[in-house]
């Protein structure tokens, strides 16, 4: 589960609450967002909060964590809060050649921005985070955040061969190749292995032909390095998905945002006639729109368990940080911020209206239930006859279902009775499905010769027989095996155990002598009940 560490009075200031490192009162309001505090240092003003939804990246910087408790901690603070962005004149051109590469990008320019030191390690926390979890490792996506006054647009993203460009890397004072940067860089090492095989590398270029990035890799040192005094910021998410792409610029963005810097889009140029398909080929990033979704009043009490009313689940929803556009009778149509990329489904909202609402507020409705719940009759007999077993002295062992003809028929002489094959079987000590739990139970005992005398086992399971007549052309029976094995074991004391055990059902039994391949001739009898029923041989 994600965790991240924040600066205790930055998230005050944000949340406009002071807690005086009350954690019991931090970790209340954290459950809102389902985390809890993992623990605190003082000395370094921190708090390390273990978040136990993965699927809210929103939530993990300090500014997004504010963000959605700020309608739980203040009923003036509800609904989506809003951002605006202008238009800049930086624009993007990307390579047809890319697109078996690493086709994607997106861009926003951030300016008059108060970077502290803080703030650039929540910057590069969040950016970490989500390179690592809704980038997959960089591999889906990446970001790169430079300093936008020493770039002159327009931007290039290219491709060219790994031997052909040398750059300084980011905390590097030398220039590299780019297969170096892979071989000897910290992240080239870490990531390397994303485009290390393709024959050509994706690159970031400004118009005066400088180098900003290898993504995914690393920033230049030149133009990719940011400090407290840098205002103005470019940043750029490329990848392989269009919409992870757009999602994560989105996050960086609006939290740059909460910190006061003001959004500019950029224009990225895709390629015509290529296979972009419904890429725009004039793409404008970011894009705040939100989005809309159908919550069924009906649908969402049923769930619950509730009989809220619609305008008290329009209050849930706004305490939430959502927006309403309307409601009916029967529906509300719900805005979804563009920075709640986890929202796909009605249930989603439910869900958040359920933690407005307070879990603990629910109060449980026990079924009621006609009967009370007790074992079936069948599987008291099976549980009765376990605990007879045990009481015996004898250890359960538990195999699997699956195993072989070696095992089940040639080993223990057994002639080849009718039996379930697998067509096409992964390994070849799981070729058919037993019909007898003996031949388990003496390969038990074959895998344990050095353990120690006496060795008393039994096995009480499923054994599978052809059956035309049912409808999956099988037939289950539970059967119960058990064996006895020391120097001074005999067909006595066998029959004792068998005696014992039938005894406590009440049943009738006598042996009738028998011959079977698997035993010494002589040493075999048929369990005979009713007369003539067969039950079994000892």
């Amino acid at each position: 589960m994600p965790t991240i560490d924040i600066e205790y009075k930055e998230l005050e200031q944000l949340l406009h609450i002071e807690l005086n490192w009350d954690m019991e009162k931090l970790d209340d309001i954290l459950a809102y967002v389902k985390a809890e505090v993992k623990g605190y240092n003082k000395q370094d003003e921190t708090v390390n909060i273990e978040f136990k939804d993965t699927n809210r990246p929103d939530l993990w910087s300090a500014e997004g964590l504010a963000r959605a408790l700020k309608g739980f901690v203040n009923s003036q603070q509800r609904g989506i809060k809003q951002y605006s962005i202008a238009k800049s004149e930086v624009e993007v051109f990307v390579s047809r050649d890319l697109y078996d590469i690493r086709p994607y990008i997106a861009c926003a320019v951030i300016k008059e921005v108060h970077l502290s030191d803080a703030i650039i390690r929540g910057l590069m926390h969040l950016q970490e985070k989500l390179d690592q979890t809704c980038g997959r490792g960089r591999r889906k996506a990446s970001i790169g955040v430079y300093n936008l006054d020493l770039i002159k647009p327009p931007i290039e993203y290219t491709v060219v061969k790994p031997h052909e460009v040398e750059f300084t890397p980011l905390g590097f004072t030398e220039d590299m190749t780019l297969n170096d940067i892979l071989e000897v860089h910290p992240k080239g090492c870490e990531y390397g292995h994303i485009i290390k095989y393709n024959a050509l590398y994706p690159m970031l270029f400004d118009s005066e032909g400088r180098i900003l990035s290898l993504p995914p890799i690393i920033n230049s040192n030149d133009l990719g390095k940011v400090t407290e005094k840098s205002q103005n910021l470019l940043v750029e998410v490329t990848g392989t998905s269009h919409k992870t792409v757009l999602n994560m610029l989105n996050l960086v963005v609006t939290m740059l945002i909460d910190r006061g810097g003001k959004a500019y889009t950029t224009t990225i140029h895709y390629p015509e006639d290529s296979n972009y398909g419904t890429v725009q080929k004039q793409e404008i990033t970011p894009n705040f729109d939100n989005q809309h979704l159908q919550l069924n009043i009906e649908y969402t009490n049923k769930i619950l368990g509730l009989e809220l009313t619609s305008n008290r689940m329009v209050e849930l929803l706004q305490t939430a940080g959502f927006n309403i556009e309307k409601t009916s009778i029967t529906d509300i149509e719900v805005l979804i911020p563009c920075y709640r990329t986890d929202i796909m489904h009605q249930v989603d909202l439910i869900e958040d209206i359920a933690i407005a609402y307070g879990y603990n507020n629910i109060k449980p409705n026990w079924q009621e239930l006609p009967t009370v719940g007790r074992a079936k009759q069948d599987q008291q007999l099976i549980n009765h006859a376990r605990d007879l077993m045990i009481g015996l002295g004898f250890q359960e062992i538990l195999n699997t279902t699956l195993t072989n003809k070696e095992t089940l028929f040639n080993k223990t002489n057994r002639p080849l009775t009718p039996h379930i094959e697998i067509r096409n079987p992964k390994v070849i000590t799981m070729t058919c499905l037993r019909n007898a739990l003996l031949p388990g139970l003496l390969e038990v005992l074959s895998n344990n010769q050095s353990v120690e005398f006496p060795q008393k086992i039994y096995e009480q399971g499923k054994v599978i027989h052809p059956d035309q007549t049912s409808e999956t052309k099988t037939l289950e029976e539970e059967h119960l095996a058990a064996i006895t094995t020391h120097p001074m074991a005999g067909f006595s004391e066998i029959k004792a155990v068998l005696d014992s055990f039938l005894s406590n059902f009440d049943v009738q039994w006598q042996i009738k002598q028998a011959s079977q391949p698997t035993f010494i001739e002589g040493r075999t009898g048929r369990i005979i009940i009713n007369g003539d029923q067969e039950i079994g041989v000892i």
